[in-house]
């Protein structure tokens, strides 16, 4: 079993900052990619940043140059810094990551619980 912890979410005014964190835990070889999604009332899911296991990035358009997304391979953990919060980015945000199992060497994709983020004044 892998699991995906994810905190950080909260109320935030318009123009603020918040980070999220995800910790993956469990029987894992090793970990690919791993990002954040997130999904609106009403809205399909989507992708906010990714992050590959060397350390490459990518972003939505609608966050490139606020919100930096980056990982710590040694805690299996990766955080989004959020910045310049706008009402828009209110969203359920899901962590995601791509993992090999040990011992099955399975290749596994893992999804968190997701956590609120509520940008309102």
């Amino acid at each position: 079993q892998v699991q995906l912890v994810e905190s950080g979410g909260g109320l935030v005014q318009p123009g603020g900052s918040l980070r999220l964190s995800c910790a993956a835990s469990g029987s894992i070889f090793s970990i690919n990619a791993m990002g954040w999604y997130r999904q609106a009332p009403g809205k399909e899911r989507e992708l906010v940043a990714r992050i590959a296991s060397g350390g490459g990035t990518n972003y939505a358009d609608s966050v490139k140059g606020r919100f930096t997304i980056s990982r710590d391979n040694a805690k299996n953990t990766i955080y989004l810094r959020m910045n310049s919060l706008k009402p828009e980015d209110t969203a359920v945000y899901y962590c995601n990551a791509t993992v090999i199992t040990d011992p099955e060497m399975m290749y596994l994709e893992v999804w968190g619980q997701g956590t609120l983020v509520t940008v309102s004044s």
